[in-house]
């Protein structure tokens, strides 16, 4: 009795070890798994159809903040640029992946054409086959151009990757196709103030 109790314990424990183990292989596996997000090297395919929901319009929008202010929904994959009279102009993005999206109010503290990328320490933890630096050009996953955030890690920038707009891949920035980059990077100045949201009218 003693001995066969003993033996179906130890059996038990065994499965437990070995699917305790799976798990951590897989999330192991899981967390080395490449960003389809970040392809450096890749030059964007211009003639890739965005979905007609994110390409760039002018929309209603009801909003209290100025005309010059953006608004990003992360839930609906759109950024809003607003121009008063209760409209704003509507671009399609790319968010953060699950664990990488962030809501908050931050000012653009710097613009920049055709930016060089340095990948921070954190995200090469992540993703080691990216490169430490890469210049900017047609390959570089930033795009076109870069609107940075505060003091923090996180842009508003082009793709590469323009068939990612209205997912999330990113480890939390905002990327617009390269022509809409553009347009935006020419409207607003340093110093627009830029409210992130998770959930539309928060």
């Amino acid at each position: 009795m003693t001995s066969a109790w003993t033996s179906a314990w130890l059996y038990r424990i065994c499965q437990l070890a070995i699917g305790v183990g799976l798990m951590l292989s897989a999330s192991h596996s899981f967390a080395q798994q490449p960003d389809v997000g970040d392809q450096p090297g890749l030059v964007a395919d211009d003639s890739y159809e965005l979905d007609p929901r994110f390409k760039k319009q002018l929309v209603l929008y009801r909003s209290t903040e100025p005309p010059g202010t953006i608004i990003i929904s992360s839930a609906e994959r759109h950024l809003y640029l607003i121009q008063g009279n209760g409209r704003a102009m509507r671009y399609g993005i790319g968010v953060g992946r699950d664990g990488f999206q962030w809501q908050g109010l931050l000012n653009i503290t710097k613009k920049a054409e055709w930016p060089d990328w340095t990948p921070p320490p954190e995200m090469i933890q992540r993703q080691p086959y990216l490169p430490r630096f890469m210049a900017g050009g047609p390959g570089n996953p930033l795009g076109a151009r870069a609107l940075y955030l505060g003091a923090t890690v996180y842009r508003i920038h082009g793709t590469n990757r323009p068939d990612t707009i209205g997912t999330a891949v990113s480890s939390g920035c905002f990327r617009l196709v390269n022509s809409d980059v553009a347009d935006l990077y020419e409207r607003v100045p340093v110093g627009t103030k830029v409210i992130v949201r998770q959930q539309p009218g928060l």
